[in-house]
């Protein structure tokens, strides 16, 4: 519990002023795509998570190599704060702070984030379907959709906004049934 309070404490302030940043420059949207660019490359490369949360590296060697990851694909503003998050012993936060301003921004724009879990991938006329329907049940001017696949939902998805879960899947109907049978009995 005190890791995840001290972990928000130093990930919030961080992604406010990044967002003010952002707003302050009409830069918005470019950080979205700076953001998604570093989780991406986050989560392809824990060697990269690994490099950068290791006290023992120096400073130059992070920043060095965050240049050369990001040259001529991200902001200048953006670099210069991934040079501070290094230069203030935070760059192992990179991860979270990314993620919490994205999520700053969908509430800023009345965007909630749906994620969708499909026994296969959704076409695109399910995924408006998809949209729709959580914008009728959040009332959300806009809808930003997480997919993955799962075979074992044999059918049907499962839609997860916040801590809402909708489970419109063939298992999670069997599972009622089941559970349905069992207290009849």
């Amino acid at each position: 519990m005190m890791q995840t309070t001290v972990r928000g404490e130093l990930v919030e302030p961080y992604a406010e002023a990044l967002l003010s940043l952002a707003q302050t420059h009409n830069l918005i949207d470019q950080f979205q795509q700076d953001t998604q660019l570093i989780l991406e490359l986050l989560a392809s490369a824990s060697e990269l998570q690994q490099f950068l949360a290791n006290p023992l590296i120096k400073p130059e060697a992070k920043k060095n190599v965050l240049r050369q990851l990001t040259v001529d694909k991200v902001h200048g503003y953006f670099l210069n704060f991934l040079m501070l998050l290094v230069d203030r012993r935070r760059i192992n936060f990179l991860g979270p702070i990314c993620e919490q301003y994205r999520a700053l921004v969908r509430k800023l724009r009345n965007v909630v984030l749906a994620e969708i879990t499909s026994a296969v991938e959704l076409n695109d006329d399910q995924r408006r379907a998809v949209v729709e329907k959580v914008k009728a049940m959040t009332g959300a001017a806009d809808v930003e959709l997480v997919t993955a696949c799962d075979p074992e939902l044999i059918g049907g998805v499962v839609i997860k906004v916040g801590s809402q879960i909708f489970d419109a899947s063939l298992r999670g109907q069997l599972r009622r049934l089941s559970l349905a049978l069992a207290q009849a009995a």
